[in-house]
């Protein structure tokens, strides 16, 4: 088969380039790429309203502020179970420790025997090194190393906190704005794509395609998150562990985030579990719990409903939840399937992409 070998190194160059870009600028792209996904899914309620006569700019600043009260509502309200989880992690990281070291003390003591050898070791090679030559005297260099400064890390802590809470507002910005514009950029990019009446039907058929997706994507993320968050929370209760609200909430919100929001929830939530009883199996218990939640949930609700959704290749998937979270980390992680989603949509539409479209199906 011939073989276009300058396209294809222009094809891995361009790649490369754009690949370097998006973690380049990957402060900008994120708050972008996170701004459309939300207003995708709010701009149904903008138009919502726009039917019962409201204004479209009234309407966005009251779906903005109704989203901005009530997560601060909710941050609110369990303010005070977040407190107290928050003062007790250390608490149980520091009995856990001791717990486990009582189980392995047979193995410690070996550990140590190992350790005095090692030292015993080091220190004789240190005094043969240390034996000053006749032509080349013994220097020694002292190295100031910088000491702790709580203050330093107060400041770097507040300075994120401060840059969360400015990205955080920028989005909202952009998401109200997108939401103020309506149509506007999907009749522009119409007019881009040129007279062509096929190329237009083209792409209002990707647009309408990738609007629906978007928003089925995260109207599923909403039912699993709320299903998960109430099966946590009837678990944690049952088991008997305190603040079983706010860990349900956690657990809910922190699902989003495929395979690391489950993990983060399971070690913390057994952390809990075994400073409130203190006892092994019952912190194995709970972060067990947790697990199997997340699990039947992720795999039976989420690949049913994705698999509506977008008919989706779980390995390609997967792979592709790879990249995103090497390229952006958490992030990457939490918009990578939606963008596999919108990939694919593009995909499927435009003819030299359908070997993508290809691999990315069942």
């Amino acid at each position: 088969m011939p073989v276009d070998a300058r396209g294809v190194a222009l094809g891995i160059l361009a790649t490369l380039a754009l690949v370097f870009a998006l973690q380049w600028a990957q402060n900008f792209a994120i708050s972008l790429v996170l701004g459309i996904f939300v207003a995708y899914t709010l701009n149904p309620l903008v138009v919502w309203l726009e039917r019962i006569k409201v204004p479209r700019v009234a309407g966005a600043a009251m779906v903005i502020l109704a989203v901005l009260c009530g997560l601060g509502l909710a941050t609110y309200s369990l303010r005070g179970q977040m407190q107290t989880i928050v003062d007790q992690l250390p608490e149980a990281a520091r009995k856990l420790t001791a717990q486990i070291a009582s189980l392995q003390i047979g193995q410690l003591i070996d550990l140590k025997k190992v350790r005095i050898a090692a030292h015993e070791i080091e220190k004789a090679t240190g005094q043969a090194e240390s034996v000053p030559s006749a032509r080349q005297p013994a220097t020694h260099v002292v190295v100031d190393q910088p000491g702790f400064k709580l203050g330093n890390l107060l400041w770097v802590g507040s300075m994120g906190a401060l840059g969360f809470i400015g990205e955080g507002a920028m989005v909202a910005f952009l998401v109200f704005f997108l939401l103020l514009s309506g149509d506007t950029f999907k009749r522009k990019l119409v007019r881009l794509t040129g007279p062509s009446l096929s190329k237009k039907k083209i792409t209002v058929k990707i647009l309408d395609d990738i609007n629906e997706s978007i928003q089925r994507y995260m109207f599923m993320l909403f039912v699993t998150s709320l299903l998960l968050t109430l099966l946590t929370w009837i678990a944690l209760r049952w088991i008997g562990l305190e603040n079983a609200g706010a860990w349900a909430v956690a657990a809910g919100l922190l699902h989003v985030i495929p395979y690391f929001g489950p993990a983060v929830i399971a070690g913390a939530t057994g952390l809990t579990a075994f400073l409130q009883f203190d006892s092994l199996w019952m912190a194995l218990l709970v972060s067990g719990a947790s697990v199997a939640i997340a699990t039947v949930v992720g795999i039976f609700i989420t690949t049913w409903m994705s698999g509506r959704i977008a008919k989706m290749n779980a390995a390609a998937v997967f792979i592709a939840l790879l990249f995103w979270s090497w390229l952006w980390g958490v992030w990457g992680m939490l918009l990578g399937i939606p963008i596999i989603f919108i990939a694919k949509v593009i995909s499927q539409h435009v003819e030299q992409l359908h070997p993508v479209a290809e691999l990315l199906g069942e």
